[in-house]
């Protein structure tokens, strides 16, 4: 797991206003694993055309909105582990390109502000949503598989 449940509950709250329970602990934290290494996917991509052989943060496709939420994720005043989010990062494919110790550090970030985006995304998609089922989820992940 990414996160721990009270880490997720938190977050989810000062996100959105929006309930979590342990059994959403499990699709968010496979979410969250896919959706960093899309980025870093893409980030290879670029480090590679750029003629580097490892990754930089520049090379990371943050948007303008995820950089937006990062930026309140930080100010939410909450960490997360780096080694959760690389111990399930182990499980995918290996990249060809090593990942900076910058960006290597910015992953728990990352993570933090994609919870709080996914949460806004479902408050978005249902006001007046309080705890998500799971077509909230499969909704809300769809959104994301189109944007990043």
């Amino acid at each position: 797991m990414l996160m721990k449940i009270a880490e997720f509950e938190k977050l989810f709250r000062l996100a959105a206003g929006v309930n979590m329970d342990k059994n959403d602990l499990k699709r968010l934290s496979d979410f969250l694993r896919n959706k960093i290494y899309d980025l870093l996917v893409v980030a290879e991509r670029q480090a590679k055309y750029n003629g580097r052989d490892i990754i930089l943060e520049p090379d990371l496709p943050l948007t303008k909105g995820l950089q937006e939420t990062l930026k309140e994720f930080r100010a939410m005043e909450t960490t997360l582990e780096l080694r959760p989010v690389l111990d399930a990062l182990a499980s995918l494919p290996p990249l060809d390109l090593e990942i900076s110790e910058e960006v290597r550090n910015l992953l728990p970030e990352i993570a933090g502000a994609l919870v709080v985006a996914y949460a806004r995304v479902l408050k978005e998609l249902d006001p007046g949503l309080k705890n998500p089922q799971a077509e909230h989820h499969e909704r809300a992940e769809r959104v994301f598989n189109l944007l990043l």
